[in-house]
């Protein structure tokens, strides 16, 4: 993997993730304290993201998906580069506004923990494929990812 926004550690190794939420998803499977290091808006504040026996230690961030899902494989390094932490709505905002992107969904740092712990939970099996575009309904139903961000198209192919 290349160098990312998102640097995860835990202490058995280190990885890069593409974006928060795949950042996320690496720390669902490793099933291990994790440290995520970033910055807010992949810009000059640098936080840090803390696992813990399976709780995020900071719930006090929401992560940006300006990309609607029906077109995220579009072009999936411009999806993932903009799926990025904040520390308020306002600053997405500004965020939005400054680099011309439109203001997508805004969820809560522990709900997408919770979604990645399911998304990318089976991600390590040899059998493992993409979701189904109804099982990725499904679970963005489940997980109350009802924006308009999050609305797919039936189809037959996978997400």
């Amino acid at each position: 993997l290349a160098p990312t926004n998102f640097y995860v550690k835990t202490k058995n190794g280190e990885w890069w993730g593409n974006c928060a939420w795949c950042s996320l998803g690496v720390a669902a499977l490793l099933q291990d304290d994790v440290k995520i290091t970033t910055t807010i808006g992949a810009e000059t504040e640098q936080i840090e993201i803390n696992i813990i026996s399976g709780e995020i230690q900071e719930k006090n961030y929401f992560i940006h998906f300006p990309i609607p899902m029906k077109n995220a494989w579009d072009n999936v390094i411009y999806t993932c580069s903009n799926m990025l932490v904040f520390e308020s709505e306002e600053q997405i905002d500004k965020w939005s506004k400054k680099h011309n992107i439109p203001k997508g969904d805004i969820q809560p740092i522990d709900r997408i923990w919770n979604f990645s712990k399911k998304w990318y939970g089976n991600h390590l099996n040899p059998d493992w494929a993409k979701w189904t575009i109804e099982e990725a309904k499904e679970m963005f139903r489940e997980f109350e990812l009802n924006d308009r961000i999050w609305k797919l198209d039936d189809s037959n192919e996978r997400f």
